[in-house]
């Protein structure tokens, strides 16, 4: 039968356990309360809560029911028994009760153990721990307990405890070092493992860069076996053939020059213009004449230039201006105070029939090198702009390069047809180089000549190369191995293939920007620049109009 219940209170950080031995019990916050909780966290007075002790259990037989109480996380309800580790809580509180009860021992009946719901030192440590002076220290209820329970315990008991503690701490301490053991040798494995990671990695590092060369070699090879081929499919149909026609003119008077007239130099009026008597011979021309009607001083010459974007060709200035290289013409025009003037100069480009007219803007003052202009609006879109390399690295000496021009001029052209073809069009138009090259245009046989060799020798002002040409393909552009021309072709010695001679390309551009050329991102630049500049205009114009008058 209960003597008694043992209760610890629970209000935050403040805790308290105290023992009631009477029978009817109020919790509150009165005066009249046998425990009183004075909190501010629940504004209700009086008695929350009343326990009576029937037939040995303690009971709830009223609460307040607007604090919500609640036993082992359920909801209470009246009349509902006590039981020891009950736990009472007040909702939205940290306000708890916990319940244990003391039983009074019987005396008719006995039993050889102990109450089962708790031990007779646990009773006497509880009730001189509530009659302590200290009743607010939980500390007093945890030594009795803990004094009472050695006690209670027999010598073997402890014993079999200390052995039991002594091997549970040895074996922590093993399995202690041996998981300290493992984790070593798992570390220094990891370490092991790391460091063949690292030299593996820097093994594939290596083959990976020497696999990375390997496929930079076999694309520059391959580049180099194909980039004769590549160029001229890419950049053929932009070389040009240069044709033109210039006579000789007085430098007095402009009138045109002619060879002295036949007739005016016979012995007699009706002497044959040859005799075998070498004494009755025509007298030698002394000078050329503006009077007379002998033929006049003309000649034609051929070259080869190459398109570079806007209507510009580069070509050199001996093909521009061929009585340079002439020294009969230099000496015909210095005993007759003569000069030469071009007549006819145009240029016919790979499967195009008609000739585009070609003026001069620029020509060299020490490099062979000129600059030709054509009309943006007459040349085919479809012309294409050989893209001129900026590089100086791209030169350099055993590196391949390619040349695409017309060496031999007709005559290479009508090399490329058959025998009989050839034969005829050369009995039609044999005597007149212009003509046989208009049928020639024509008939789609302007082909340019590719041929492949390699740079041999180097200087600042001259490239020499072994890829075989002739005349006829002086200003022909010399691709290097990046595809971009590096060159242009100015000399050819037939004695010596090896010795073809190049002016380096950043010569023909700074020729080029002094007669105005521009490079494809200068344009782009310029039309980005324009675009700009004219969404900046629209914007200022847009909010002009919005802004009010």
């Amino acid at each position: 039968m209960a003597v008694g219940i043992i209760i610890h209170i629970s209000v935050g950080a403040e805790k308290r356990t105290e023992f009631f031995s009477e029978d009817r019990l109020s919790i509150g916050a009165d005066e009249n309360s046998d425990l009183q909780i004075h909190t501010k966290q629940i504004d209700a007075a009086g008695t929350w809560l009343e326990l009576e002790n029937t037939d040995g259990v303690f009971r709830v037989t009223r609460y307040e029911p607007t604090l919500n109480f609640s036993i082992n996380e359920k909801p209470i309800r009246r009349f509902i028994a006590i039981s020891d580790g009950d736990v009472l809580r007040i909702d939205r509180t940290d306000i708890s009760f916990s319940f244990y009860s003391l039983s009074e021992k019987p005396t008719l009946i006995t039993t050889n153990r102990d109450q089962p719901h708790i031990a007779q030192f646990i009773e006497e440590a509880a009730i001189e721990s509530a009659i302590s002076p200290k009743r607010d220290d939980a500390k007093t209820f945890l030594r009795e307990f803990t004094r009472e329970l050695s006690r209670e315990v027999s010598l073997t008991t402890k014993l079999i405890i200390l052995v039991l503690a002594v091997g549970f701490i040895s074996g922590v301490l093993y399995l202690g070092y041996a998981v300290n053991r493992e984790l070593r040798e798992s570390r220094e494995l990891a370490s092991r493992q790391a460091d063949t990671i690292d030299r593996l990695e820097k093994t594939l590092g290596t083959a990976s860069s020497q696999i990375e060369e390997l496929d930079k070699s076999n694309k520059d090879l391959f580049k180099t076996v194909s980039l004769a081929q590549n160029v001229r499919v890419e950049y053929g149909n932009g070389v040009c053939l240069i044709i033109g026609v210039y006579d000789l003119v007085d430098r007095t008077n402009g009138r045109q020059l002619r060879y002295p007239d036949p007739q005016a130099l016979r012995n007699e009026p009706f002497e044959p213009v040859q005799s075998e008597d070498p004494a009755r011979q025509p007298r030698p021309i002394s000078s050329l004449t503006t009077e007379g009607n002998g033929s006049p001083v003309e000649y034609d010459f051929i070259g080869t230039g190459f398109h570079v974007g806007g209507g510009f060709i580069v070509t050199n200035r001996h093909v521009l201006q061929p009585w340079t290289e002439d020294d009969v013409v230099k000496s015909m025009m210095a005993s007759s105070n003569g000069r030469a003037r071009v007549k006819r100069l145009v240029v016919y480009f790979p499967g195009y029939p008609q000739p585009f007219p070609l003026r001069v803007r620029e020509y060299g003052s020490r490099e062979d090198l000129a600059v030709g202009y054509l009309d943006p609006a007459s040349l085919p879109s479809d012309v294409p702009v050989l893209p001129l390399e900026t590089d100086s690295e791209a030169s350099t000496i055993g590196k391949t390069v390619v040349t695409i021009g017309y060496p031999s001029g007709p005559d290479r052209l009508l090399a490329m047809v058959d025998d009989d073809e050839a034969k005829r069009i050369n009995e039609r138009f044999g005597n007149s180089r212009q003509n046989l090259i208009n049928f020639l245009a024509q008939s789609k046989k302007i082909v340019p000549l590719t041929t492949q060799g390699a740079i041999t020798d180097l200087d600042t002002r001259r490239i020499v190369h072994d890829a075989k040409t002739a005349e006829g393909g002086s200003g022909a552009p010399l691709f290097g191995q990046t595809g971009k021309v590096i060159g242009v072709n100015f000399g050819v010695f037939t004695e010596n293939t090896a010795s073809n001679m190049a002016v380096p390309i950043k010569f023909a551009l700074d020729l080029l920007k002094k007669a105005g050329w521009k490079s494809a991102e200068e344009i782009q630049d310029e039309n980005a620049q324009v675009a700009q500049n004219a969404n900046s205009n629209t914007n200022t114009d847009t909010t002009a109009a919005q802004r009010p008058k």
